[in-house]
């Protein structure tokens, strides 16, 4: 049913559908695009390739109508397409509303199309020129029954897949060795879906994987080089330079008292959004230690936000060989604010060297040197690959541990330098559950990323409070609710105004929020409920007044 006719519209044109047989497949006509399963018996609704050329409402249907046509398509066809197959829709230039139009119209005035399809669960996936001459036995037959050509010029093909939901996180329990006992604690809702994800493992074929080998082993022809990756804990307790307390994901452990069975079945309390909340902890049958709250402290852990203090503790110990290069590696985790390279967990890499007193400047300039040699080795396997080693990539200092020996540190973002060296323009990304990604990836090699969602559809909203009174607002908790609530669909967060009543000294701000998925199908119903549960969220935890 396509535009060029009125006649062709995407609704039945009779009661009832009838078929016939051309070249061995079977023709079915009078179809209704809106209602695809109606027409077909279950054993045939497995379709690979749903195409729809040029669909319109017909006459001079506003874009309304028109994206109202497509939502009804897209949810038909979600029950007779398969698991992996493909919807193809073509329209004609600016109709769809993508960077993909050329010129593109404004939102507004655009049938909106990648946004229509995210509300039937589908993503764009690619979208390239439609040229009739290569779809076999099409035919433009003209525009509005005119004797006139119907005009495909700068028309684009839209290719929409399958997303993948949007996932539901139950809390989670994570069961750890800790001083020489098991203990269990509730994970940060906010860290559900990446704790324990096994990047770094040995059968891994994950890019940060991929990155960390090739490292180490060139690093190896320079280095005599010793991995420690094992007995690192997740928890850490002590005093952590050059990290915020605000933002630490708190863990706190209480062994002296025991929990009611009545509190027990209420289920584990979150451990770790405020540090202002006690906690005690009880041992179940299986000797596994369960964190609860309302108990008196007397330790506190914190997941850890980097792998320096390990490291530190190695020389402390005296476990170093002078002239090796140790290296250690695995995910730590930090509260921060929401931005584009800014990350809540990555997985860090670091570099221990103890030398001669005096040559401290020189291992760090060889060792940065190597680093860096060994990044630009990977032009070789990235074609269009570039980029420049700086000290926001690799951090570098040096401790004096004794009259004749400093101990040199390296610390690397081994997610960063895979987002640059593969292309990948969003870190969320690199922890999508999405197989499509992976595949991009075999193991041990690296390949530039080609996105599966293209053009995701963004959208905005705003919320206003007043703060509590003689309070500093924490906006680091502020952006922690945000990415938990939204399970980080919240790509910015913006202030926008700040009042401050003269009379009563009160302080009113007003945030943006914008919502986007990297990976997944996101409507505007699903963002909606987002930001009603990020209200309420925010005055509750926060104790904001909603205005």
């Amino acid at each position: 049913r396509e535009q060029r006719e009125p006649r062709l519209s995407g609704f039945p044109l009779a009661q009832s559908c009838f078929s016939s047989t051309f070249e061995g497949a079977e023709v079915l006509f009078s179809v209704d695009c809106t209602k695809l399963k109606d027409y077909f018996l279950p054993e045939k609704r497995d379709f690979d390739c749903i195409y729809f050329n040029f669909p319109h409402c017909g006459r001079k249907a506003g874009v309304v109508k028109n994206r109202e046509l497509l939502a009804q398509f897209f949810h038909g066809s979600a029950e007779v397409l398969t698991v992996e197959g493909e919807i193809h829709v073509a329209l004609c230039n600016g109709q769809g509303g993508t960077p993909a139009d050329r010129p593109r119209r404004e939102w507004h005035n655009s049938w909106q199309i990648v946004a229509v399809a995210a509300g039937a669960g589908f993503i764009l996936s690619n979208v390239h020129p439609f040229k009739a001459d290569t779809i076999h036995g099409y035919k433009c037959t003209g525009y509005r029954s005119q004797d006139k050509s119907f005009c495909v010029e700068g028309a684009l093909n839209h290719i929409f897949t399958r997303s993948m939901p949007l996932p539901y996180f139950k809390p989670m329990i994570c069961e750890i060795e800790l001083e020489s006992r098991k203990v269990s604690f509730q994970v940060p809702q906010v860290l559900v879906d990446k704790i324990n994800r096994g990047f770094l493992e040995l059968n891994s074929n994950h890019p940060v994987w991929t990155i960390k080998e090739k490292l180490t082993a060139e690093l190896s022809q320079a280095f005599p080089l010793q991995n420690i990756d094992y007995c690192l804990s997740l928890l850490h307790q002590g005093h952590l330079n050059g990290v915020c307390h605000s933002n630490i994901f708190w863990i706190i452990l209480s062994p002296e008292e025991t929990p009611s069975t009545e509190e027990m079945s209420n289920g584990l309390a979150n451990a770790v959004l405020f540090s202002h909340v006690d906690f005690c902890r009880d041992t179940d049958k299986n000797g596994w230690v369960n964190v609860q709250e309302g108990c008196h402290i007397s330790k506190q852990y914190y997941l850890r936000p980097s792998l320096l203090p390990y490291a530190q503790a190695i020389i402390q110990r005296g476990a170093f060989l002078p002239g090796t290069l140790h290296v250690l590696s695995g995910p730590v985790f930090r509260k921060c604010l929401i931005a584009p390279y800014s990350m809540p967990v990555f997985h860090e890499m670091v570099f221990v060297c103890a030398v001669n007193r005096g040559t401290e400047n020189k291992c760090i300039q060889m060792l940065m040197n190597n680093i860096k040699s060994s990044i630009h080795s990977f032009h070789q396997t990235v074609p269009h690959f570039k980029v420049s080693i700086n000290l926001q990539e690799a951090k570098t200092h040096y401790e004096l541990v004794s009259s004749e020996l400093v101990v040199v540190f390296a610390s690397l973002n081994l997610d960063l330098l895979a987002m640059l060296i593969c292309g990948i323009s969003d870190w969320r990304m690199l922890w999508t559950s999405d197989t499509r990604f992976l595949r991009q990836f075999p193991r041990g090699e690296l390949r530039l990323f080609k996105s599966f969602s293209l053009y995701p559809p963004s959208y905005v909203h705003d919320v206003s409070f007043w703060v509590p009174d003689g309070e500093q607002f924490d906006e680091v908790a502020f952006h922690t609710v945000a990415r938990q609530v939204s399970g980080e669909m919240v790509v910015s967060i913006q202030l926008i105004d700040s009042f401050q009543q003269s009379e009563t000294g009160r302080k009113s701000l007003c945030y943006r929020l914008t919502f986007q998925s990297c990976d997944k199908a996101l409507s505007r119903q699903e963002v909606a409920g987002m930001q009603l549960l990020f209200r309420k969220e925010i005055n509750q935890r926060l104790r904001v007044a909603l205005r």
